[in-house]
């Protein structure tokens, strides 16, 4: 694992994306200040100051596509919590991947596959983490609840770095089992971190919305949506 830190950049994994070439696998960009940063669904993450963490980590795998790759955000939200609950944080998976704690939005996360032809370029996984906004910095989010580590503790937050260490020796003490095994590997962890399943819930897909009960979340992350008799299977999407 090697570590970039930049002062500022539009985006991380835009950064990543840029320079993917000559970047090793496994390096982490990290980033004080963000000025364009990207959710899913092509939504905008606000920076809310230098000591929130902006990273991406490139990944190189393999030369070829394999159908574990899909999973790598489900596999980061699960490692995300484990490092919140580390500061005995009580935290809840939003399906695909958000964290949420409160029913309050903490971190966000970014995958981009980058294919040239059949062959695999490499895998930018961008995350962003509120660690040290205050209660007025979250407020400039409009479209939905945010929260930090800092409000949640109803104290200073740890150091930002601690967090981000804290963080990537999960994810990489764990990333070669995941990439052999897949999501069931996190499927455990996965499901005791979510509430909505046996609910009726609303999502939000890219041209249309699905609503029915969830019924189940499969071996492959993707969620089983039942309206009447008929069941989806939905792979993207938003829980609204």
């Amino acid at each position: 694992m090697k570590i970039l830190s930049l002062e500022e950049t539009d985006s991380t994994n835009i950064y990543a994306k840029k320079h993917l070439a000559e970047l090793e696998d496994c390096t982490v960009i990290s980033s004080r200040r963000q000025t364009a940063g990207r959710g899913r669904l092509n939504r905008s993450w606000l920076d809310l100051g230098e000591g929130n963490i902006f990273v991406s980590i490139v990944l190189k795998p393999s030369a070829s596509f394999n159908k574990n790759f899909v999973n790598l955000t489900q596999f980061l939200s699960v490692c995300i919590c484990k490092t919140l609950e580390l500061y005995g944080l009580k935290t809840e998976i939003k399906w695909p991947n958000d964290v949420n704690i409160n029913g309050k939005k903490i971190a966000g996360i970014l995958s981009e596959t980058v294919m040239q032809g059949a062959s695999l370029k490499g895998i930018v996984l961008g995350f962003g983490i509120n660690v040290t906004a205050s209660a007025e910095d979250v407020k400039k989010v409009t479209d939905k609840e945010v929260t930090s580590l800092s409000i949640e503790l109803s104290r200073n937050a740890p150091d930002k770095n601690e967090f981000l260490t804290n963080l990537l020796n999960i994810f990489f003490g764990d990333y070669n089992k995941f990439m052999e095994e897949g999501f069931c590997f996190i499927k455990h962890d996965y499901l005791s971190r979510i509430s909505f399943l046996g609910k009726e819930i609303s999502v939000k897909l890219p041209n249309e919305l699905k609503c029915g009960v969830a019924e189940s979340i499969d071996d492959e992350g993707a969620l089983h949506l039942k309206d009447n008799n008929e069941v989806f299977v939905l792979t993207i999407g938003d829980i609204i």
